[in-house]
């Protein structure tokens, strides 16, 4: 198994679920059930980054390691580049961005999305994608969209139905045929010399328009890889109903 870090950004202020990543799931907070994904998953270090002192103290408890990091910082992209830094990790170290509100997400997917990295040279950075069976989706700009080349590099990922049905959007509703359509998951890889070049780019108009992070990589030039993994994993936490239901699936 290649080696691989795992990095999870987690932020007490959020506008829709405030300290979110201490609440209560099945006995243990959020922040932890997200670290015993990672252990699973084989990573050989875990560091939770975090601005906030509740959180740090959390994860202490934990005997996961713990970094207070900048509050300034824009994504967990930067944040997580503040702790390769810091740690003085090598430029060709792989590290896994796991978002801190994910204590549903598998393994395997972790892991797969670190070796899928690793087996090439072209990329910097990987990510994944699973096909879109609900046609719903295609139009739901909450679902994001991701176009690749024949050789699974990503040429474009959209907010919007990409590609465009000449034909059968011309209604603009479903039911369409689902076969080129990828559901972006937003698990990414990282090589941290390519972090602290992107910590240095600034935010492009696309970017801004889409507000999709991940294009300002395509923006600069660099390749973004792209697995296709057999589903869609469990959605993260963002709302109370996605609390309860999370909550529901531990009961069960």
């Amino acid at each position: 198994m290649i080696p691989f870090k795992v990095v999870i950004p987690a932020r007490y202020n959020s506008s829709r679920l405030p300290g979110k990543p201490l609440l209560d799931i099945g006995g243990k907070t959020m922040i932890a059930r997200v670290c015993e994904q990672a252990l699973k998953a084989g990573a050989e270090e875990i560091v939770v980054a975090t601005d906030d002192e509740r959180i740090y103290t959390e994860v202490k408890k934990q005997a996961i390691a713990v970094m207070m990091t900048q509050k300034n910082h824009q994504s967990g992209t930067e944040r997580i580049a503040e702790v390769a830094t810091v740690l003085n990790w090598d430029d060709d170290a792989i590290i896994v961005n796991l978002q801190g509100d994910e204590p549903l997400i598998s393994p395997d997917y972790i892991r797969a999305v670190a070796e899928t990295l690793a087996r090439q040279t072209r990329a910097n950075t990987a990510t994944l994608a699973a096909n879109i069976t609900d046609s719903e989706a295609i139009f739901n700009s909450n679902t994001v969209k991701v176009v690749t080349d024949k050789h699974g590099y990503a040429l474009y990922f959209s907010r919007a139905p990409i590609p465009w049905d000449r034909d059968q959007f011309k209604t603009l509703k479903p039911p369409v045929s689902f076969k080129p359509y990828l559901r972006h998951i937003g698990l990414y890889s990282y090589r941290v010399d390519f972090l602290k070049r992107y910590c240095q780019w600034e935010t492009p108009l696309l970017e801004r328009i889409e507000a999709l992070e991940q294009l300002r990589i395509l923006w600069y030039g660099e390749a973004i890889v792209v697995k296709i993994v057999e589903k869609t994993p469990e959605a993260g936490i963002d709302t109370l109903d996605d609390l309860i239901r999370v909550q529901q699936s531990f009961l069960s």
